[in-house]
């Protein structure tokens, strides 16, 4: 197999495991919309700030954590309105594309002046917040294998707390150097998922421009039934104490616990790192690395988002100060809206439009946190770059990713806008 196939199998995986991530969104968003004293807690978290800080607005510190240097604006009005905005987008992305919409907040919370180690805690703590507040007992929840669970939340729970003890000690060296490492982490997945999602979109197109195929949607990748694959083979032939069987109905397999501990550990420790809920790499490290079924990686990794999350958010950001609340319940906000208008937007929009706005925007925050990096260089003195030059080059790719989503957004609600009579006709 050749390297070009192996890493698009990797993208294949991680799609799967957005897709899913995607899924269970969606319904925990649904579940706070659906329910009136979920929603109005909502509503009340994101009314509070707007209504005190006119009379606490004077005795707020003028950055969080006291850093005059590094540290984000206070909060304004301006600033929730903002979040709420990225919230949308983000929401508009998973719900239409079905997948990665999660990536483009910590970018874009970066690009409008938050600091990276801020933005993974804030982006981390509305996942929290949102899970906690819909996420209701399954109905699946007899395929969820409790041992493995238990093993991986384990593994999760330590790299979340590695993850956060990085960021936080690279912060308190030097904040620019946080926001360097925060950019280069999201320039390698972004580059990754934008580089093949393109590459898909544009395969794609000419098929169906030779043979007249209509595209399938961007969340197809995610139904397909994966089988073991040969590293599963070898990893579950390697028996070492204590061994966690699972998966009966297929015939039943077993798995060394320390290898689930420690594909956790990968999860909770890029989780931490990137303030991602991890869905995208739980999925190829359940099937892919220790062959278990679809199945049941989906409804275990429910846990897995919650509890690594939760933890992370609170434990690692949110008691050193690095959490911005009232960003966090603007991002609430905007995605539950976002969401439902993106996962309506699919029963009028063509597949093909959908992968290719997902391939553009994607590329786009790509561009964007590569952009930012060379003023980040040129301040720490690792490259000459005058600064004026390096300003251009950041704002370009603010400019640019802020322009893709804004239109993509801008598409998406007109096409919700101008469908409303059939949507209302499909809903009846």
């Amino acid at each position: 197999m050749s390297l070009f196939q192996k890493l698009r199998n990797a993208y294949e995986m991680a799609m799967a495991g957005a897709y899913y991530y995607a899924k269970w969104d969606y319904e925990t968003s649904m579940n706070i919309i659906r329910d009136r004293r979920r929603l109005a807690t909502v509503m009340v978290l994101v009314t509070i700030p707007l209504l005190l800080y006119p009379v606490v607005a004077a005795d707020l510190p003028s950055v969080l954590g006291g850093k005059n240097t590094f540290g984000p604006v206070h909060f304004t009005n301006e600033m929730l309105i903002v979040s709420i905005l990225i919230g949308l987008a983000a929401g508009l992305v998973t719900g239409c594309i079905g997948a990665g919409g999660g990536f483009i907040i910590t970018p874009a919370l970066m690009s409008v002046g938050v600091k990276g180690i801020i933005a993974v805690g804030t982006d981390q703590f509305h996942i929290f917040a949102k899970s906690i507040m819909g996420t209701v007992v399954h109905k699946k929840l007899g395929n969820v294998c409790v041992a493995l669970a238990i093993a991986f939340v384990i593994g999760s729970v330590t790299g979340a707390t590695v993850g956060g003890y990085i960021n936080r000690e690279i912060y308190y060296m030097n904040p620019v150097l946080s926001d360097i490492f925060i950019n280069i982490v999201y320039v390698f997945l972004l580059g990754f998922l934008g580089i093949f999602a393109t590459y898909d979109f544009l395969r794609l197109r000419k098929m169906s421009a030779e043979f007249g195929k209509s595209s399938p949607t961007a969340t197809d990748g995610g139904q397909q039934v994966i089988g073991m694959t040969s590293l599963a083979r070898r990893v579950q032939s390697i028996e070492i104490p204590p061994v966690i069987n699972f998966d009966q109905e297929l015939g039943g397999r077993k798995v060394s616990a320390w290898f689930v501990i420690g594909c956790g550990f990968i999860v909770g420790l890029v989780s931490a790192i990137m303030g991602v809920g991890g869905g995208f790499l739980t999925f190829p490290m359940y099937v892919y690395v220790l062959g278990v079924s679809s199945f049941t990686t989906v409804g275990t990794d429910i846990f897995q988002i919650i509890i690594t999350a939760g933890y992370s958010s609170v434990t690692q950001y949110a008691i050193y100060g690095f959490v911005f609340f009232t960003l966090s319940m603007g991002l609430l906000l905007g995605s539950l809206v976002g969401i439902q208008i993106g996962s309506l937007v699919t029963k009028v929009a063509k597949g093909m439009y959908i992968r290719g706005f997902y391939a553009t925007v994607i590329m786009a925050g790509f561009i964007n946190r590569l952009f930012a990096l060379p003023s980040k260089f040129a301040y720490v003195g690792w490259i000459p770059l005058n600064k004026s030059i390096a300003n251009i080059i950041d704002t370009a790719g603010m400019v640019l990713f802020f322009a893709v989503v804004g239109f993509f957004a801008l598409w998406v609600i007109t096409k919700f806008v101008a469908n409303l009579n059939v949507l209302r006709g499909d809903e009846v």
